[in-house]
């Protein structure tokens, strides 16, 4: 499996997203934002956390606008996999792959802590590792994670299996709880929580290995 993470002015987990996916067996390329190509036969890309241009404006709307953000859409047009963790979910939804938007905290606070999520389908590439169910602990650190959708969208999403998280105690807000969704193809996750951050056992956990070696498997030719 080749993945590429993008690197935004102000990503802070882009390496993080890096190590995570060669520890699970991937080959990973570094992107810029101002490029304006992904590299020959990647098969996913990865949009990490952090707080690229600063959250100015909203945040993920900056980012939204790069160069690369472009072939990210035609990338997964085409049918190609991608995954937006945190920030890298805010700018999913800013460029229009994924439906919905993500708020202020209802707190107003910035949180961050190691929560719980049940994951709601095994019937992906990004959560067959797991199954429906589970209740695993993954790490958060946000200050604009409140998942909201028309009441139709979060239908349709409850309706078509993708669901991917929701929280077990809901820390932000989240209409119906959402931590996590599926494209329509299901090739594409957005995610608040960070599986990177627990993907080794120094983190203090290894809840999110899962899913990076899921994806490996799916995605590596046998």
């Amino acid at each position: 499996m080749h993945a590429a993470v993008v690197v935004f002015p102000g990503s802070n987990c882009d390496r993080d997203l890096a190590v995570a996916f060669e520890a699970a067996g991937a080959k990973v390329s570094m992107v810029w934002h101002k490029d304006t190509k992904l590299p020959d036969g990647v098969d996913i890309v990865g949009v990490p956390g952090g707080f690229s241009f600063g959250d100015y404006l909203r945040c993920g709307a900056i980012a939204a606008n790069s160069p690369i953000c472009r072939e990210i859409v035609s990338h997964t047009e085409k049918g190609g996999y991608a995954v937006g963790i945190c920030n890298g979910f805010q700018v999913l939804t800013e460029t229009g792959i994924l439906p919905g938007a993500l708020l202020r905290n209802a707190g107003l606070k910035y949180i961050c802590k190691t929560v719980g999520l049940k994951v709601e389908t095994s019937q992906s590439a990004y959560t067959e590792g797991y199954n429906a169910g589970d209740v695993i602990d993954i790490p958060i650190a946000h200050h604009d994670g409140n998942y909201f959708a028309e009441d139709d969208v979060i239908a349709q999403l409850k309706g078509e299996d993708r669901i991917a998280f929701t929280y077990t105690d809901t820390p932000n807000g989240a209409k119906a709880d959402i931590a996590g969704i599926l494209s329509a193809n299901r090739r594409v996750l957005g995610m608040m929580p960070h599986p990177e951050r627990a993907a080794d056992a120094g983190h203090g956990g290894t809840d999110g290995q899962a899913l990076f070696r899921a994806l490996t498997g799916a995605l590596t030719p046998a």
